[in-house]
């Protein structure tokens, strides 16, 4: 299948990566694909200039946003940054048309002022905006009316999401939610490929809201367990 991967930091890259794995052939989205090529340093988070990354492996395609998400079969999934991803995703509206996307975006809003911040390891912990009564998911949804939006992904690092295996033998829980029950189902299909045998199925899109706003609790979770950076840890509901 052709998959589109939008995004081209860690977890974009854990997922292109991943796909090429299981034979799909895999286009990755990026804003400008000269200036991306043309970085020599290392991203925010530590990792390798992407033109390194993708000389390691061979078969994955660059392209812009709205080019790989046009060479899509059905699935495109939303690695973009909470904060642009509704202008970046409006603006090739029409080539998501008709197609799955699935959004493990966070709203992360970084550079803001607080009375009361949360130090982390990092610097002050970013604030989630929207939320409680919205969510990024949503507001994809209501710009893309065409394409059926499913959020998943969120509640994990994608080194895990794509490797469940790597925490407690993949005895824990994913999550999805979304208006398109068809969309869901191959959201899961994906996750199943991946290695997942528990998929919990939240409803509708609205369910969004919960578990964006999870993304601070996998945060404080993370540095109980002494883990800097996300979290090496899966979560599990219990029946």
């Amino acid at each position: 299948m052709k998959i589109a991967v939008l995004g081209t930091g860690g977890g974009g890259r854990a997922h292109a990566a991943k796909l090429a794995e299981l034979g799909h052939e895999v286009y990755v989205g990026t804003r400008d694909v000269e200036a991306t090529l043309a970085r020599t340093e290392p991203d925010m988070m530590g990792n390798p200039p992407y033109k390194q990354w993708l000389a390691d492996h061979p078969g994955i395609t660059l392209l812009t946003f709205g080019d790989a998400a046009a060479a899509a079969d059905e699935i495109v999934i939303n690695g973009i940054d909470g904060h642009n991803a509704v202008a970046a995703l409006t603006a090739i509206a029409d080539q998501l048309a008709g197609k799955t996307l699935i959004d493990y975006a966070v709203p992360f809003l970084y550079q803001h002022e607080t009375e009361h911040p949360w130090p982390t390891p990092w610097g002050v912990m970013p604030k989630l905006d929207p939320c409680d009564t919205d969510s990024l998911g949503e507001r994809i949804q209501r710009a893309l009316p065409r394409t059926k939006v499913v959020k998943s992904f969120v509640t994990q690092e994608q080194t895990t999401v794509v490797d469940p295996n790597a925490v407690g033998g993949g005895d824990h829980t994913m999550f999805v939610a979304g208006d398109h029950a068809d969309a869901k189902q191959r959201t899961t299909d994906l996750l199943k490929s991946y290695g997942w045998s528990d998929v919990l199925d939240l409803g509708p899109l609205v369910c969004a809201r919960g578990m964006e706003m999870y993304a601070h609790m996998h945060s404080a979770i993370g540095f109980g367990l002494g883990q800097r950076f996300g979290g090496h840890f899966g979560i599990k509901v219990v029946r």
